[in-house]
């Protein structure tokens, strides 16, 4: 057996080594969106921003939300997403698991708040890489 193996097999494991390295920092940063209205403040967590189904975790930090559900448009290309109804995981912290951005490109997100103040819908700006 040739030593040329162990050489070939050490190459493949640096080249893994380097994509998985290059493949981890190219990933989206989180991307963290906070906005105000009259009725409540909320901060949105979105960890890994892409097209498709996300989670998207809503802090309400200002306010007294019983209720909150997420939608985006994209009225650039004439795209919308259906409303996505958040779960209460805690007081004043909602999570909302669904398909929001059907494709990269900037969004206009929807944060719909409603509690004992009254209905609001908030929006935001929000960029998705590809």
């Amino acid at each position: 057996m040739s030593r040329k193996w162990p050489l070939a097999a050490l190459a493949l494991v640096v080249v893994a080594v380097t994509l998985f390295v290059v493949g981890r920092s190219m990933a989206a940063e989180p991307l963290r969106l906070t906005t105000t209205g009259t009725r409540y403040a909320v901060t949105v967590l979105i960890e890994n921003p892409a097209p498709g189904r996300v989670a998207a975790e809503v802090e309400v930090t200002s306010g007294d939300a019983g209720t909150v559900t997420l939608s985006a448009v994209m009225a650039d290309m004439g795209h919308s997403t259906p409303e996505v109804a958040a779960r209460e995981r805690e007081p004043g912290r909602f999570v909302a698991e669904g398909e929001l951005f059907a494709m990269s490109g900037v969004w206009e997100l929807s944060i719909r708040l409603d509690g004992p103040a009254g209905p609001e819908e908030l929006t935001v700006k929000a960029l998705i890489p590809s």
